[in-house]
């Protein structure tokens, strides 16, 4: 791609799940969610989709290309030995390497995590199924400062105290990797959010989600007997009970400035965005070329 014809932003989303049939006659896909959610709407601006889950990566030579990465959720363990996985996290050892800014949501979040040298595994409380109140680290303005996270700095002056936001997971972040800042929490997950730098930003939510889409997997994960009839209650009860639903304004916000490297002016709260440009023919091309990394050995996890 020449510097002519490259696009103002340009930004890879690695789909580590397949489309529910709810996401796909509702969004047209999960592509479409996650586009929606970060995307700026900009004149130029780019989404490549890659069904990393179907072996379906990024080619070696067009990872410079890039401005972010998204690492999508997923069903299955970022502490999971299947040779996706394991490509995944040598990605993701390379995008850092390289300097590249790299959000990971749920399953992302933990495998950014697995990549980086944390360690991973099943939640100690069990499933959190809902919409959860986290509370921001003190004092996360001054440590971001300390610790170079510019990106925290387009939320103004200080961080809110908390904000509520999906959750729909079974495991949980143990260690953080070297160098690593906590920046939220709650009473049920010790890890809600981590960063590395402004290259490294870990979400254990979901701030993609909508409240709809949340009902509709607790439906899902009910029928199939992942969660049980209480458990689906419960989180449709804290759902409602969440009146205005998540904070997604605010998390999607946060997640534009990490991703666009914005480091003031303050988080764009607005929460509808239009669809712009997204290559890869319903993040499913099947002729895209694969990544070839010679470090694809096995990430460790004890």
């Amino acid at each position: 791609m020449t510097a002519a014809a490259r696009p103002a932003r340009r930004y890879a989303l690695l789909l580590a799940l397949w489309d529910s049939d709810y996401a796909r006659k509702v969004y047209g896909g999960y592509h479409n969610v996650f586009v929606s959610a970060f995307g700026t709407g900009g004149a130029g601006e780019r989404w490549d989709c890659f069904r990393v889950i179907a072996g379906e990566f990024p080619a070696a030579e067009d990872l410079a290309t890039y401005d972010g990465f998204v690492v999508s959720g997923s069903p299955h363990d970022a502490h999971g030995d299947e040779p996706w996985i394991r490509r995944l996290c040598a990605l993701v050892r390379t995008l850092h390497a390289m300097g590249k800014r790299v959000l990971g949501v749920c399953f992302g979040h933990q495998l950014l995590c697995r990549a980086l040298g944390g360690r991973v595994g099943r939640a100690r409380g069990g499933w959190d199924v809902g919409v959860r109140t986290v509370t921001f680290a003190p004092g996360l303005m001054d440590q971001g400062r300390g610790r170079g996270l510019g990106f925290l700095a387009g939320v103004g002056s200080e961080f809110p105290r908390s904000a509520a936001i999906v959750e729909v997971h079974r495991d949980e972040v143990w260690e953080l990797p070297p160098g690593a800042t906590v920046l939220a929490s709650s009473e049920k997950t010790r890890v809600e959010a981590f960063a590395v730098g402004d290259t490294a930003l870990g979400v254990q939510g979901h701030p993609e989600y909508t409240a709809d889409i949340l009902l509709n997997l607790v439906d899902r994960l009910t029928s199939q007997g992942d969660i049980g009839a209480r458990a689906g209650e419960e989180a449709r009860r804290k759902a409602a009970e969440a009146g205005g639903g998540p904070d997604r304004a605010f998390w999607t916000g946060l997640c534009r400035n990490f991703l666009s490297g914005a480091g003031g002016g303050g988080v764009v709260v607005s929460s509808t965005r239009p669809v712009t440009e997204v290559a890869g023919g319903g993040c499913f091309a099947g002729t895209a070329p694969m990544v070839q990394l010679a470090s694809a050995a096995p990430a460790s996890i004890s």
